[in-house]
């Protein structure tokens, strides 16, 4: 089993930009949010498909499995989500202390930026950059699953 730490994060600047090593375009869904299970399909370049099982556990640490599935399956499983599909580019960054990204979303949640880092540890030391905003990390109304359920797009 693996264990995903992240944290999450608003933007307050752009400085991130000059730190994407990497971008894809991400389109997901759900099969199923709530009662502490997220089952997630994802596609990324709509060249690779994964399916995603998260627990609830706690804000910073929980039970992920994440495994790859044929892009013609994860196509038509995206045909049977609850809610909408979310579209977002992901840039990958060039920075220490973790994993960065920052989710660029589109379509009705256009203009949305979230930085996530995904941690090692729940206790590592992280050295914040000066161009993120308020920290979201547990805020449930900035989960994916979340957005992909609210009626019309607003945050």
């Amino acid at each position: 089993m693996a264990i995903e730490i992240e944290r999450k994060y608003l933007l307050a600047g752009d400085g991130w930009r000059g730190l994407v090593t990497a971008t894809q375009l991400l389109r997901q869904g759900y099969l199923t949010a709530g009662s502490g299970v997220t089952v997630r399909i994802r596609t990324v370049d709509d060249r690779v498909g994964y399916i995603t099982i998260k627990s609830g556990g706690s804000a910073l640490a929980r039970a992920e499995f994440e495994y790859e599935v044929p892009i013609a399956d994860a196509r038509q499983m995206l045909g049977y989500v609850r809610g909408a599909q979310i579209e977002k580019r992901r840039h990958h960054l060039d920075l220490p202390g973790g994993d960065w990204v920052v989710d660029e979303f589109q379509g009705r949640h256009a203009g949305l930026l979230i930085a996530e880092v995904e941690l090692e540890s729940p206790t590592g030391k992280l050295d914040l950059p000066d161009w993120l905003g308020a920290e979201v990390t547990g805020d449930p109304q900035y989960y994916n699953s979340s957005l992909a359920m609210l009626v019309g797009g607003e945050i």
